[in-house]
């Protein structure tokens, strides 16, 4: 089933629905339809209404700002957009490397791990970025939700990660 993205009244990305949902919320005066197909229409026996792809609540939702959100090789990849942060190049087939290598003590914890390509990561082995003069383009920061969640759900839809990067 399609996916709606729902923002708050300010604009604020807070997640996806099912297209049912989204048509729900609209009926009922809850939401407003930010952005919808050109292509595509609902249809119903005595109307047709826009094919909602982006749809803002009407009132204000308090969000909780932060989540507890696990490290996991999905999330991290996600969070450096599938990208090797030594050498830039984009890959589904990246490893994880530690910054501070977990062999001089470094902690498996969002600040020190980076994607890295299979090379990237075989050529820094267990050196400091300083002893082998790579530096991440990107210091590791822990993500918010909506970077991880949402920007990752919206990969490949243009129209939902205009919303979510801002």
């Amino acid at each position: 089933m399609s996916k709606v993205l729902v923002l708050n009244a300010t604009y604020e990305p807070i997640s996806f629905v099912s297209l049912r949902r989204a048509v729900v919320l609209l009926l009922k005066e809850k939401a407003e339809v930010i952005e919808a197909s050109v292509e595509r229409q609902l249809r119903a026996e005595r109307a047709s209404f826009p094919y909602p792809l982006v749809i803002r609540l009407v009132t204000y939702v308090p969000v909780p700002r932060f989540f507890n959100l696990p490290l996991s090789r999905r999330s991290l990849l996600s969070r450096d957009n599938y990208t090797c942060q030594y050498c830039g190049v984009v890959d589904n087939q990246l490893t994880i490397d530690h910054v501070l290598p977990k062999s001089r003590g470094g902690k498996t914890e969002w600040t020190n791990v980076v994607a890295a390509c299979v090379n990237c990561n075989r050529k820094k082995g267990n050196k400091l970025p300083a002893e082998a003069k790579m530096y991440p383009r990107v210091a590791p920061v822990k993500p918010a939700y909506i970077t991880v969640v949402l920007l990752g759900q919206a990969k490949g839809n243009e129209t939902w990660a205009r919303y979510i990067r801002t």
